[in-house]
């Protein structure tokens, strides 16, 4: 039987951090082999996979799944590991 998927300490607060710039999120993290949220703002929607960008680069690499989907995933794609990534994939699209 498998656990529930563990979110990333920085989870909520990066989501937090969405919603304050007007993204729309839906939070997927709990299924497994997909990004954990999608972001949507003014018709641009994003894949997200959130990394806690405090630990080492070896707890941050994506998992299989993770890798899989974001190899066939066709949109648009960010790994965000703190809120400054939030903020400049935000000023990306809406500078």
């Amino acid at each position: 039987m498998r656990t529930a998927a563990r979110k990333d300490d920085n989870h909520n607060e990066v989501v937090k951090v969405f919603n304050s710039l007007g993204w729309a999120v839906l939070d997927i993290s709990q299924l497994k082999n997909c990004c954990d949220a999608f972001v949507s703002k003014s018709g641009i929607t994003v894949a997200v996979e959130i990394k806690d960008g405090s630990k080492p680069p070896s707890k941050r690499k994506l998992t299989e799944g993770e890798l899989k989907f974001k190899n066939r995933w066709k949109g648009k794609y960010a790994i965000i590991e703190s809120v400054d990534d939030v903020l400049s994939l935000n000023k990306r699209f809406f500078p």
